[in-house]
């Protein structure tokens, strides 16, 4: 991303809009968080490179916390896969807000666990 390039109100209200609609999955159990920003992402990505960058960091990381999740579900077997996941939904949320009001400012942010999926 250039560094000089003045980003329009628009840009950087989409690539909010990518993070914080993953907050979908929390209404829409399994698989919302993910469709939610995939909508975002797919329907402005070709307008904008702030958008498509924005939205794939925001895809690649409710893809990875959906891995991680669903690695942690057979450790509850075991009482330790609870504390795991609700670390993980912590982080999920914390990170989520985070970014969107980094991407509401214009300003990149590197989500911590992050698989890239979607290069």
């Amino acid at each position: 991303m250039e560094e000089n390039k003045v980003l329009s109100e628009t840009e950087r209200n989409w690539a909010m809009l990518c993070h914080l609609s993953a907050f979908a999955g929390f209404f829409f159990p399994f698989f919302g968080g993910i469709i939610g920003t995939l909508i975002c992402w797919l329907s402005r990505r070709d307008e904008s490179v702030w958008v498509n960058v924005n939205g794939k960091n925001a895809l690649n990381f409710q893809l990875s916390m959906m891995l991680y999740i669903v690695l942690a579900i057979p450790l509850c077997f075991i009482i330790i896969g609870i504390p795991i996941i609700m670390m993980l939904v912590t982080l999920k949320i914390i990170c989520i807000i985070i970014a969107s009001v980094k991407a509401a400012k214009g300003e990149l942010f590197r989500y911590p666990l992050l698989i890239p999926f979607i290069q």
